[in-house]
């Protein structure tokens, strides 16, 4: 009988074991520590999104142009632009993250736009949802 087998990263099973840094940077020693997989890859993906192309010193690539496009009007353009960029950023700085669902809302009258990713983790049985807001 064949089974479905995934992979657990031997750093989840030792709890004492920082993985990254969790946002936001407000612990009481200024960082605090992710000791999860699970945890860890939200905080990279959010801080992909937060990351405005340009503004990472040595990789002016990583990030997104979400905040430069909250100054054009949000129409289905500009949308279809927002989706085309993450999805090329998702696949070059997050290859094991699998997105399953992704959509991004654009307000016009509040000039908002959400971010709404469901993904999972590549061999595993990690699942999670991001949801950001972007305002003017």
């Amino acid at each position: 009988m064949a089974f479905n087998s995934r992979r657990i990263n031997p750093l989840d099973l030792q709890p004492r074991k920082a993985i990254g840094v969790s946002l936001p940077l407000s612990g009481a020693a200024v960082f605090n520590s992710t000791y999860m997989t699970k945890d860890a890859i939200r905080t990279n993906i959010i801080n992909y999104f937060l990351t405005g192309q340009g503004e990472r010193y040595m990789n002016p690539s990583f990030g997104t142009i979400i905040r430069n496009l909250m100054f054009e009007n949000i129409n289905q353009n500009m949308v279809d632009r927002v989706k085309s960029t993450v999805r090329a950023g998702l696949s070059e700085y997050f290859p094991t993250v699998v997105p399953s669902d992704f959509k991004v809302i654009g307000t016009p009258d509040s000039n908002t736009v959400t971010l709404s990713l469901k993904y999972s983790i590549k061999n595993t049985n990690i699942q999670d949802e991001v949801v950001i807001n972007f305002e003017q």
